[in-house]
């Protein structure tokens, strides 16, 4: 299970993100799992209005109509709490959506994960972030592969924007990131080697140089040079991937 400090980290990653689908995909996710019907009806009003409020945030009526249902859904969620000890009470996922229609979406997550499950949450932060030309799927399979928020986020959005990209070069992308090796170098590089039309064997060669294959490197490095490329080859060797494109493509056809 994951801490709130680390759900946390999800809504800075974006300056787009959208609170009103955050509750939204939260409030779906738990309110059917509230034990009581009447509770249950209780947090699914105070869901729908606050998630109106958040749609129509300049709406003073909606302000004031959210903060009361969602107050009464508090008191209610407390008194019940009350009455009872520890999980007797049955108000452990109403109190998580409590969290969230107050604003603490790491502290609803948080709570909420351990009976809605991870990946559902994921989804819901990952499509709340609201970036465009973005890979969500591979965003969701980097968090829950452990990857921290930021370079998981900046792996979708480089898929996301080349899209268009060679199944090979997304494939290189993935395990990047996946190792936490996933930078601006690399992008760079491998956008070059996509619009170089390399041809399958190209492609492969560049796929080893990428991986660091030493002796083909070095290998590449001396074609470069008998080409006439030696500052190309001072780069390849140096471990400039940008020189990639260029010694794949110096391979015969």
């Amino acid at each position: 299970m994951s801490p709130a400090s680390w759900w946390a980290q999800l809504p800075e990653v974006s300056d787009r993100f959208d609170a009103a689908s955050a509750v939204e995909g939260l409030s779906d996710l738990i309110t059917p799992r509230i034990p009581s019907p009447l509770l249950r009806r209780e947090a699914q009003i105070a869901a729908d209005v606050v998630v109106r409020h958040l749609a129509r945030p300049a709406s003073a009526e909606l302000a004031e109509r959210a903060a009361k249902a969602t107050e009464r859904l508090v008191a209610t969620v407390d008194r019940i709490a009350e009455r009872h000890s520890g999980d007797d009470s049955g108000t452990t996922e109403a109190s998580a959506l409590c969290h969230a229609l107050q604003g603490r979406w790491a502290e609803a997550a948080a709570q909420a994960e351990r009976f809605v499950g991870t990946q559902p949450l994921l989804k819901v932060f990952v499509r709340a972030l609201r970036l465009e030309q973005f890979d969500e799927a591979l965003t969701a399979r980097l968090l829950r592969a452990g990857q921290d928020p930021a370079t998981a986020v900046r792996a979708g959005l480089a898929v996301g924007r080349h899209g268009w990209w060679p199944h090979w070069l997304l494939k290189i992308v993935s395990e990047r990131a996946l190792a936490g090796a996933l930078d601006e170098e690399t992008i760079t590089a491998l956008d070059r080697c996509a619009y170089a039309e390399l041809t399958p064997a190209q492609s492969q060669l560049a796929t080893r140089l990428l991986n660091g294959d030493a002796a083909l490197i070095d290998r590449s490095a001396e074609r470069l040079e008998a080409l006439g490329e030696a500052t190309a080859a001072v780069k390849l060797r140096q471990g400039d991937l940008t020189a990639v494109a260029l010694a794949a493509r110096s391979v015969p056809l």
